[in-house]
Formats: C-alpha cells, sequence, structure tokens
C-alpha cells in the first residue's frame, strides 16, 4: 500500500481489564468498540467495514447494529488484528469502505460466552503432534526455545531478564495486571510450567478486549483525535504445526513479515523509535528482536540485559508491560497496536519522548503466522 494513505482515528480498549466476570465476550468486544467510537466521535451508523478474529464479524456485526460493505474474518492467532489492519487499508485505498472496525474481545479468564477451545484430530497437528503430548502453548513453544538456547548459548537468566524488563515498563502502566517489580531470582523461583518456561516467563490469562477505526488519511484530520497514519504492512505465514519450522531458532513468518512492513514503510532500524513485540512468552521478545533485524543472531538476550530496552533505553520495547504483566486475553496484537496508537498520539502512560515511528509486531498460534504494522505521527 501506498504510505501514509489510511489512518487509524479511533482506538480504545474495554472499560475493564483483568478479571470481568459480569460481561459475556460479545459483551466485551460492544464494550470496547463503543469505546472506540467514542474516541473517534463516531457511531455505529458511521461504520461500513468490520473485521475480527476468534469470533464472527457477522456477529459482531449484528450485535452492534452494523451493515457493513466489506468484512473480514481472517482468523490467523493473536496477529489476526495485524492482518486486519493490513487489510483494512487496502480496502479503504481501494474503494470497498470508508471507515473500518477493528474488534478484539476475549473472556480468557472467566470464560463466559467464550468459545469452547477444541483441537480437531483431524488437522495436522491433530494427527501428528497431539498424540505425542504437544497439546498447548508451553508444551508448543518449548520446542523451538529449547533449541535457540543450545545453539546460541542462552540460559535461564535470560529468559527472566525478559519478564524483569517488561514488568519495569508496567510498573508505569495504572491498568497494568502485574505492576510489583521482580527479579531475575524471582522468575527463576517461580513455579515450573513446562522447561524453561516457569510462571513469570509465560503469559497472563485476562479477561477484556480493544478496537480500532481506520479511515483514510484525506478524512483523518477531521477526527478529534491525533492520527496514526499506517507507514508499512506486513504478513505471512509458516506451518501450522510447531515441529515442522524450517528452523527453530528464527521464524520465517517474522523474517518475511518483518522485511515487507520495513521495505514498504521505506525505514531503517535506526527510524525505530518504539517497538511492540507480541510476548506470550518470554522468547518471543528475543526472536523478534533478531528476526526483525535489530539484533544479529544470538545477540538479543545481551541487548535487552544490556538495558537497551527498559526505561531509558535506545529502543523501548513493550512499553505496556506486554503479555507477561500488562494484559493476555489470547490473542494479544490487538494490545500491542494499542500501545503503538498510543505512543504515536503521546498518550502513552509510559510515553517515549518524541516518538514518531512505533512497530507492532504479533505471532499467530506457535509462529505458525505473523503481521507487522509500521505506524508514524507525521502527517503526509
Amino acid at each position: 500500500m501506498k504510505q501514509k494513505t489510511v489512518a487509524v482515528v479511533g482506538a480504545a480498549e474495554t472499560t475493564e481489564m483483568g478479571k470481568i466476570p459480569n460481561m459475556s465476550q460479545i459483551m466485551l468486544h460492544a464494550d470496547a468498540a463503543l469505546n472506540a467510537m467514542k474516541d473517534a466521535g463516531l457511531t455505529a451508523k458511521d461504520i461500513d467495514g468490520v473485521a475480527t478474529a476468534g469470533d464472527s464479524p457477522v456477529e459482531v456485526a449484528h450485535y452492534l447494529g452494523i451493515t457493513p460493505t466489506w468484512v473480514d474474518g481472517t482468523s490467523v492467532g493473536g496477529c489476526s488484528f495485524m492482518l486486519h489492519v493490513r487489510h483494512a487499508a487496502a480496502a479503504i485505498n481501494e474503494g470497498l469502505c470508508n471507515t473500518v472496525l477493528i474488534t478484539h474481545a476475549e473472556s480468557g479468564r472467566s470464560r463466559v460466552g467464550a468459545r469452547r477451545f477444541s483441537r480437531d484430530p483431524a488437522s495436522q497437528m491433530g494427527q501428528f503432534e497431539v498424540p505425542y503430548g504437544v497439546t498447548n502453548p508451553p508444551t508448543m513453544f518449548t520446542i523451538p526455545v529449547l533449541r535457540y538456547m543450545k545453539d546460541v548459548g542462552m540460559n535461564e537468566e535470560d529468559l527472566a531478564q525478559v519478564a524483569v524488563v517488561q514488568r519495569e515498563w508496567a510498573a508505569k502502566n495504572p491498568r497494568a495486571s502485574f505492576r510489583d517489580p521482580i527479579t531475575v531470582d524471582d522468575v527463576l523461583n517461580s513455579k515450573m510450567i513446562a522447561w524453561p518456561f516457569r510462571l513469570l516467563m509465560c503469559c497472563l490469562v485476562t479477561d477484556g478486549g480493544g478496537a480500532l477505526i481506520l479511515t483514510s488519511a484525506e478524512r483523518a484530520k477531521d477526527f478529534p483525535q491525533k492520527p496514526a497514519y499506517i507507514l508499512g504492512t506486513g504478513e505471512s505465514c509458516e506451518t501450522p504445526m510447531i515441529s515442522q519450522m524450517e528452523d527453530f531458532t528464527t521464524s520465517k513468518a517474522f523474517r518475511v513479515s518483518g522485511k515487507k512492513a520495513f521495505d514498504e514503510a521505506g525505514i531503517k532500524h535506526s527510524d525505530v523509535d518504539h517497538l511492540m513485540i507480541y510476548d506470550a512468552f518470554a522468547h518471543l521478545p528475543l526472536y523478534g528482536l533478531e528476526d526483525l533485524g535489530f539484533c544479529e543472531r544470538g545477540e538479543a538476550a545481551a541487548f535487552i540485559r544490556e538495558g537497551h530496552t527498559r526505561p531509558g533505553g535506545k529502543l523501548p520495547l513493550n512499553t505496556n508491560g506486554g503479555g507477561l504483566s500488562y494484559m493476555h486475553s489470547g490473542m494479544y496484537g490487538m494490545y500491542a497496536l494499542q500501545e503503538s496508537v498510543r505512543q504515536m498520539r503521546g498518550i502513552a502512560p509510559a510515553q517515549v519522548p518524541g516518538a514518531k515511528i512505533s512497530i507492532a509486531h504479533g505471532v499467530g498460534g506457535m509462529f505458525a503466522a505473523s503481521g507487522t504494522i509500521v505506524f508514524s505521527n507525521e502527517a503526509p
């Protein structure tokens, strides 16, 4: 797509986050959507494009009273919302719709009105991985991270350091689930989940959601909030089975999606002021830093250990606290996008001074898919 032809003009999360037993999943969609509409000064009648994942966009549109001319139900895991942003930008540029609402909501903790998760025994994963005990995220993500640790010489302390630094950011965020400082020893002494992951290396399980509203850059100047312009986008996928990754120490989907977004945006790594990398588990920021090209292979752990991603560092990373400390209802990509938008608006709780370019990078499934969005707050 052409740079800065589409912008985010509305962005909001659910009114409450964390544990919300009094709201069903579809109610969380509506709460986030109505908050985003209020943020943009719009109503449901102004929306003509709807996208969501996990739940059906048909259900969301009906519940909100929207009759869209463009619908996207792409669902490839937690980065689906990055793909929705990319697809919505293309649709707006093509004239298929004018104003797109993208919603995410999950009753991940309370499970009120949430869909039951089941693994189809006829699927590739159901046939070739599940019978051998590879059944859930901790038992899937351990496979690549153990190979990565062996090949690059990374240890448990390096994984723990990721969680420690992100808690530093969470301490600055009033809406973060966990804000108390932690040490590497705290992480290493927390409950073992699946080697090498301990409890504080694993994402939260919460209730909540978020929504974005996109329109053309030409219209964006007429909205009440500062626009976050889409500068570049990328998406890709590799395999539905963690065992079939081309290389356990790097994500092909990350590399392809990231390069596409960088090339489209026409930026260098030194241009990036702020970075969000989906962190369902502590190893994902390490893969993201290397596969996006911010670090050479095997150097990401030292990059974080040396303080480059923490408050005051040269590459602020996961400034909301991430999926490890801020929020993780199941499909975290929406929350990464929300923080990028806040940073571009200059209203984030842990605002990066003078930030002009932010990247939100997501994973879908267990390295199955990826989406990358480059934002800018400078008008075209």
